[in-house]
């Protein structure tokens, strides 16, 4: 029997307390045997100036560390040029042929999967989790899964999850206001980015 493995992706930059409930929460309702952090290195859809890999690799590993089964990969970090999701999976599925993939989204993102490259071969590679939260209606949601269940024969499951209204980029905008971020990170990530004086500058 192969293990049931979620995977959240994104820049994390930086990685604050919704990313972790949401992982949590699938973990529990979806009875995973580990949610991998999976940071991107040079997503295609992302214009703004990321953090250095290293820097969030530090402040994944600082926020993820107490939870045993929470784990990180440096996958992304390794590959050369823009990084497609498609391929990270397609990756993954040859190391672990045997585990099963569930990739972790909320709604938004949800709503531009076709956006994302190769989206045909993309959802043959792995199921989706979409967080049933943003504003999105229920009747939008079901409708959106039905038209891409039958256009690609995509695998998708609805998450039962709070609505934690924090982003990175409103966590970046308090630092760089001298704004306090306790409770939006984890302390030991707010140590951090104090201490490395980080989004001291507009990103």
């Amino acid at each position: 029997m192969g293990r049931k493995i979620g995977i959240m992706g994104g820049t994390f930059n930086p990685i604050h307390i919704g990313h972790l409930m949401l992982a949590e929460h699938a973990y529990e309702e979806f009875s995973l045997d580990e949610v991998i952090f999976l940071p991107s290195a040079r997503p295609p859809h992302k214009d703004q100036q990321i953090l250095s890999d290293i820097n969030r690799k530090e402040m994944i590993l600082l926020a993820t560390q107490d939870n045993p089964h929470f784990s990180f990969s440096s996958l992304e970090f390794e590959r050369k040029g823009t990084t497609y999701t498609v391929d990270t999976m397609r990756e993954l599925n040859k190391r672990y042929p045997k585990d099963t993939f569930y990739f972790i989204i909320g709604a938004d993102s949800f709503f531009a999967l076709e956006s994302w490259y190769n989206p045909k071969e993309l959802f043959r590679q792995t199921s989706f989790v979409v967080a049933t939260r943003d504003g999105h209606k229920k009747e939008e949601l079901e409708k959106h899964k039905n038209t891409l269940e039958q256009q690609y024969q995509a695998k998708i499951q609805f998450l039962n999850s709070p609505n934690i209204e924090i982003s990175s980029r409103s966590i970046r905008k308090r630092v760089l206001e001298g704004k306090s971020i306790s409770y939006y990170v984890p302390k030991a990530v707010e140590e951090y980015i104090k201490c490395h004086k980080l989004y001291l500058s507009e990103m």
